[in-house]
């Protein structure tokens, strides 16, 4: 089932105000209705303009499970959008970044920090932290407790720092050049950093939310894919991605789906998978 990110819409546009640790009030970033934070699916409401502000946070930590990329792209596509709308960032573009920096919302720094962006602390960040072994051992990340703070904070990341600044003259879809431009900026160390956004984007097609917004001002849903589950029993030669190569899914899913702890295969193991059903 999708997960969808309950928001409150208020008018005007405020910041977000994060109740962590060592974390200072600040006047002009205005009240927010207290609510509690869900991942359930839910009618979401906003102003005219698309900008909105977030819930307070509840100061509860909560741990996300993302099974698969299509979960991922599911659960935050629509803040991604309305992050677009307020702030000019492609969605293509921060999608693709959260894919990439959370480790598809599995890897270690995402689990325990909510970080999806690798954000590090910097010189006054004043909320809550945590340590994680990067370029660096032990170096200092913000820490959230829900993952659509840290859209938030990505988006007043970019749109806060000069040298990120040429990036806005550019086309909201010209994901590309929003790419390249990226690593120009020193966003990242990795060479191929722009390769790697765009071949996220273009493999599971996250332009189309771009177009939404650019064309229509509109959010465009992810529409679940429809599956039919079969079984597959194990042949000699059979290995978990040659099975995962045959039925498009990931070897991940197919260990989840079969409870496996191991790679090992036993031939005439009869192991659970799925197809995508085509459209007619």
């Amino acid at each position: 089932m999708m997960k969808r990110l309950v928001l409150i819409a208020i008018i005007g546009t405020l910041l977000l105000g994060c109740k962590a640790k060592k974390r200072t009030a600040d006047s002009t970033r205005g009240r927010l209705e207290t609510t509690a934070i869900s991942k359930k699916n839910a009618h979401t409401t906003y102003d005219t303009k698309g900008l909105y502000a977030l819930p307070e946070d509840t100061g509860r930590f909560e741990r996300f499970s993302i099974g698969s990329v299509e979960e991922y792209i599911q659960t935050f596509a629509e803040i991604a959008q309305y992050e677009m709308k307020a702030y000019g960032i492609p969605a293509s573009i921060t999608l693709a970044q959260g894919l990439l920096e959370s480790g598809l919302g599995k890897g270690e720094l995402a689990v325990k920090t909510n970080n999806h962006f690798g954000i590090k602390c910097h010189t006054g960040w004043q909320g809550d932290y945590d340590y994680h072994d990067d370029d660096e051992k032990g170096e200092c990340f913000r820490k959230y407790n829900h993952p659509m703070y840290s859209y938030r904070d990505h988006s007043e990341f970019l749109t806060s720092r000069a040298r990120y600044s040429f990036l806005f003259d550019y086309g909201r879809t010209d994901y590309k050049r929003w790419a390249k431009g990226l690593r120009q900026a020193g966003y990242a160390t990795d060479k191929r950093y722009p390769q790697k956004l765009i071949y996220l984007i273009e493999k599971h097609r996250l332009h189309q939310f771009d177009t939404a917004v650019q064309q229509n001002n509109a959010i465009a849903s992810v529409e679940p894919k429809a599956y039919e589950h079969k079984v597959h029993v194990v042949q000699k030669g059979d290995t978990l991605y040659s099975i995962s190569r045959r039925y498009f899914i990931s070897v991940d899913e197919l260990k989840r789906m079969n409870n496996l702890n191991s790679n090992d295969l036993a031939i005439g193991q009869r192991i659970a998978v799925k197809t995508e059903l085509t459209k007619k």
